[in-house]
């Protein structure tokens, strides 16, 4: 593949910023490049100390005055549910039933889930979303489309086909064993395919037996490399029922702690009403609260605690829950979460947020070595933000004078028009 040298104002973290003046988490370049080629990011840093590097007659692509960075990384997403978003519903479990345990039968039909394979990628890298950790249907079909259409487009994806055998209709039920033994075959099949990651899926403690969940706990041990997903503490009603099925658990998190779910791999979607003792397990284990705040707004299900999450050495990530969230965008995501966080009386600064939508999220995934950032060594995976996308953000950008004000503007006015350019795996992509 022949290299190119792609120019612009470049902003990749080193680590997650301590406050709002830590300079020394992020490297940030007015006249940057990237040197890229078969995929990777070769060198990063000044344009001409990179050109120096690069050989001679490369193709420079001049992005100048965008801002280039890592693709964005949506840890917690569910492939079926696109027909599902801004659906009207007062609470989660009204939701689930009366929208997307229906809609989510239709994935059993392999046509149906190529179509929409093809649509949820168009609209993740429209978004400047390169990489989604997504739950399938509980239908093996859904994930082989799923990882079909990652492997042609030559995307690093997770996903998971989902485990459920209780407490949906009969549709969309497994078996413990069934449950296994098609995860067992996805896994097979698409883990290490192309750019492909398979995770481990139940999707909560209300809709899996305990057999179910102890053979989740099973294929994490047989394949403690796999990331594991499922929900926790999202919704007071759902925190109940979930007592009520597993009485002998001390609290929710007990729940996946007991059938050995509760590891440095596991990604616990919203994790919003933790007791102290929940969030002490938690970051013991090293799992990873991934907080929702779209869906958490759109279903009422409560306010994500990041200060005092933080506070208790819990991992984080972000995500837009599509379809209980109501944007694809990680943009508008980062801004509902600074919203969040001020009803909670903390100041989120917009270099946090960014890093935790990039190298942040790419961490909680553990895959930071490859995804995330603009590192030698790195996929690149690239996209290029214009803080100037819409009328109002140019009258805006007037009076920015500094690389947090424009982060700022970006999270709270951007959304897909502020996303201009999108490489995969160093390749330029068509956005639609």
């Amino acid at each position: 593949m022949t290299a190119r040298l792609l120019r612009g104002r470049t902003l990749s973290f080193h680590s997650r910023p301590e406050a709002r003046d830590d300079d020394a988490s992020y490297a940030y370049e007015d006249d940057g490049a990237l040197l890229i080629e078969d995929g990777k990011i070769l060198a990063a840093g000044p344009f001409a100390e990179i050109k120096a590097q690069a050989p001679d007659g490369v193709e420079i692509i001049d992005h100048r005055p965008y801002l280039l960075m890592p693709g964005l990384i949506d840890p917690h997403i569910h492939f079926p549910q696109m027909q599902v978003t801004a659906s009207y519903a007062a609470n989660l479990l009204e939701w689930l039933n009366t929208y997307t345990f229906v809609e989510e039968q239709r994935f059993s039909d392999a046509g149906h889930a190529a179509r929409f394979a093809t649509l949820f990628f168009d609209e993740l890298l429209r978004q400047g979303t390169t990489t989604a950790t997504a739950y399938c249907s509980v239908h093996k079909a859904s994930a082989d489309a799923f990882f079909a259409e990652a492997a042609r487009r030559n995307l690093l994806m997770v996903g998971g086909k989902v485990m459920m055998d209780r407490n949906a209709p009969d549709a969309l039920t497994d078996t413990a064993q069934s449950g296994y033994d098609d995860t067992k075959a996805v896994i097979e099949t698409w883990h290490g395919k192309a750019r492909n990651h398979v995770a481990i899926t139940p999707r909560f403690a209300i809709t899996s037996t305990p057999a179910q969940l102890d053979a989740a706990g099973t294929l994490a041990r047989e394949h403690p490399d796999l990331l594991i997903q499922t929900h926790l503490s999202e919704n007071d009603a759902e925190i109940a029922y979930t007592l009520e099925l597993y009485p002998e658990a001390r609290d929710y998190t007990d729940v996946y702690a007991r059938h050995g779910l509760l590891t440095d791999k596991a990604l616990l979607g919203h994790a919003i009403h933790l007791s102290d003792r929940e969030m002490g397990a938690i970051a013991e284990a090293g799992a990873v609260a991934v907080h929702c705040p779209t869906s958490n707004l759109f279903l009422g299900s409560g306010l994500f605690d990041l200060a005092l999450i933080k506070q208790h050495g819990v991992r984080t990530a972000i995500a837009t829950d599509i379809g209980g969230g109501s944007s694809y965008s990680l943009l508008k995501t980062l801004d509902e979460a600074y919203k969040i966080q001020q009803l909670r009386g903390y100041r989120l600064p917009p270099v946090e947020n960014f890093w935790q939508a990039t190298r942040g999220n790419a961490e909680a995934l553990g895959l930071a070595d490859r995804i995330g950032t603009l590192e030698p060594g790195s996929d690149a995976d690239i996209i290029a933000l214009d803080a100037r996308a819409t009328p109002a953000m140019k009258i805006r950008m007037e009076t920015v004078t500094a690389l947090e004000e424009e982060l700022f503007v970006l999270q709270t006015l951007g959304d897909d028009r502020a996303v201009r350019h999108v490489y995969v795996a160093g390749e330029a992509i068509s956005l639609t």
